[in-house]
């Protein structure tokens, strides 16, 4: 399905909102509450255990979200894939130091699990439109994709889909000598076509036969 521009802006857009605003309300929520800054029992904010620090570093996290959403769709699609992967890490490391003195953030196993959820949610979105080998014409990332050098504009694009006037007299022609209903001009055509291909490939393949002769000889 061809994903046009104002549909991938708006989910990077709107993505990136959601998730700033939710880490937002965390925050506020637990900071209100006067969170003890570095307990690395935390206490429960939404079914999430926080402290201090982490309700700081979530406002900072959320701020940035909102404000890469108000930015720009490029902007926030490229924090959204930032902060997926350290939303990814964050979960993965702190799995490891669970109930160890080193979760300074007071981490519980639901603040791993919400990490990894939030960190697939933002990669997926921040990726969304933007990575693909088969981008259709209007989409806004078309032509930056790694997957051409150059690509050609959608109007280029459009018109090179579709044959000209000679290639269109030669399907047309191969397709009435398939039917039995080509006239001698089309027989002929078609005829000449494909002893200009079989020219073009036996030039190609004496140029490539010269090529390894030349470099087997040196």
């Amino acid at each position: 399905m061809a994903l046009g521009p104002r549909t991938v802006h708006l989910i990077h857009r709107s993505g990136a909102a959601v998730i700033g605003l939710a880490l937002l309300v965390f925050a506020i929520t637990g900071l209100v509450r006067g969170l003890s800054w570095f307990r690395t029992e935390g206490q429960w904010v939404y079914g999430l255990s926080s402290n201090g620090a982490l309700a700081v570093i979530s406002v900072v996290a959320g701020a940035l979200l909102v404000g890469a959403a108000l930015w720009g769709p490029r902007v926030s699609s490229t924090t959204s894939v930032v902060f997926a992967v350290l939303f990814l890490l964050s979960g993965i490391v702190h799995l490891a130091i669970l109930h160890t003195a080193f979760n300074v953030l007071a981490f519980r196993l639901p603040n791993v699990f919400f990490s990894l959820v939030v960190g697939i949610f933002l990669l997926v979105l921040g990726f969304y439109g933007r990575v693909s080998g088969g981008l259709p014409p209007d989409n806004p990332y078309r032509r930056a994709h790694p997957m051409r050098s150059r690509r050609p504009d959608p109007e280029e694009q459009l018109s090179a889909e579709e044959p000209d006037e000679q290639e269109r007299r030669l399907l047309e022609a191969e397709v009435a000598m398939g039917e039995g209903k080509a006239t001698v001009e089309q027989v002929l055509s078609v005829r000449r076509d494909h002893a200009r291909r079989r020219a073009s490939e036996r030039a190609r393949a004496w140029r490539q036969a010269a090529r390894r002769g030349s470099s087997d000889g040196g």
